[in-house]
């Protein structure tokens, strides 16, 4: 079976765990920082760290309307963290400034856990992932809010102040977590997003019928 071939959106953060963690998963990792390098993935990773970053650095390197087209065109993306704040719909204690890629029908809180010295972890159980609850790893996390239809909730946080926060989601070929699976060495959140990628182009993906 050819391997699924996953951008990691190169503008900033956790880019090499990301490829190091989806290349042991099984797939074939790049990093995107152009539109050109965009159109030769199957799927894409926005991976963790500074959200309003990404989202200026998104509009210089001339990728927001190319990845909202093909996020329309349902191409398979993950966020983890900071990614998961530019896949949200609406973005809570965000700066004006800031614009998300609004591909889940979500509310997302930034920075909801508090600051890097609130940082924690924490064990989650994942719909969908076999075995042992996730090693979860927060740094300076979102919570989401509040879903939309058509939104699964695939985990929660289950101990502490923040017990029954949403931290895992998915919408079709859309999936995010507030924490960073790539630096746990557990690559099950990885293999779900590789499995979810293949099954996507076994289909035959929108953006491969009506051209790109």
């Amino acid at each position: 079976m050819t391997a699924p071939v996953i951008g990691v959106l190169a503008l900033q953060g956790d880019v090499r765990e990301h490829v190091a963690a989806l290349t042991g998963a099984g797939a074939q990792a790049r990093p995107v920082r152009r539109p050109a390098e965009l159109d030769a993935v199957d799927g894409l990773v926005i991976p963790g760290g500074e959200s309003t970053t990404i989202s200026k650095l998104a509009d210089i390197f001339e990728l927001r309307e190319p990845i909202d087209k093909r996020i329309a065109g349902s191409m398979p993306v993950y966020g983890s963290c900071a990614g998961m704040i530019m896949l949200a719909r609406e973005v809570l204690d965000g700066r004006p400034d800031q614009r998300a890629f609004a591909g889940i029908e979500m509310t997302v809180r930034r920075n909801a856990f508090g600051r890097q010295v609130d940082s924690f972890e924490a064990p989650v159980a994942i719909d969908g992932v076999d075995g042992d609850p996730f090693h979860a790893v927060f740094i300076r996390a979102p919570w989401v809010e509040r879903v939309g239809d058509g939104v699964e909730v695939l985990g929660r946080v289950t101990d502490g102040p923040a017990a029954g926060r949403i931290v895992a989601v998915r919408q079709e070929n859309l999936l995010a977590t507030s924490f960073h699976p790539e630096l746990t060495g557990d690559l099950r959140l990885h293999a779900y997003f590789v499995d979810l990628v293949r099954a996507a182009g076994a289909s035959g993906p929108v953006w491969a019928r009506s051209g790109r």
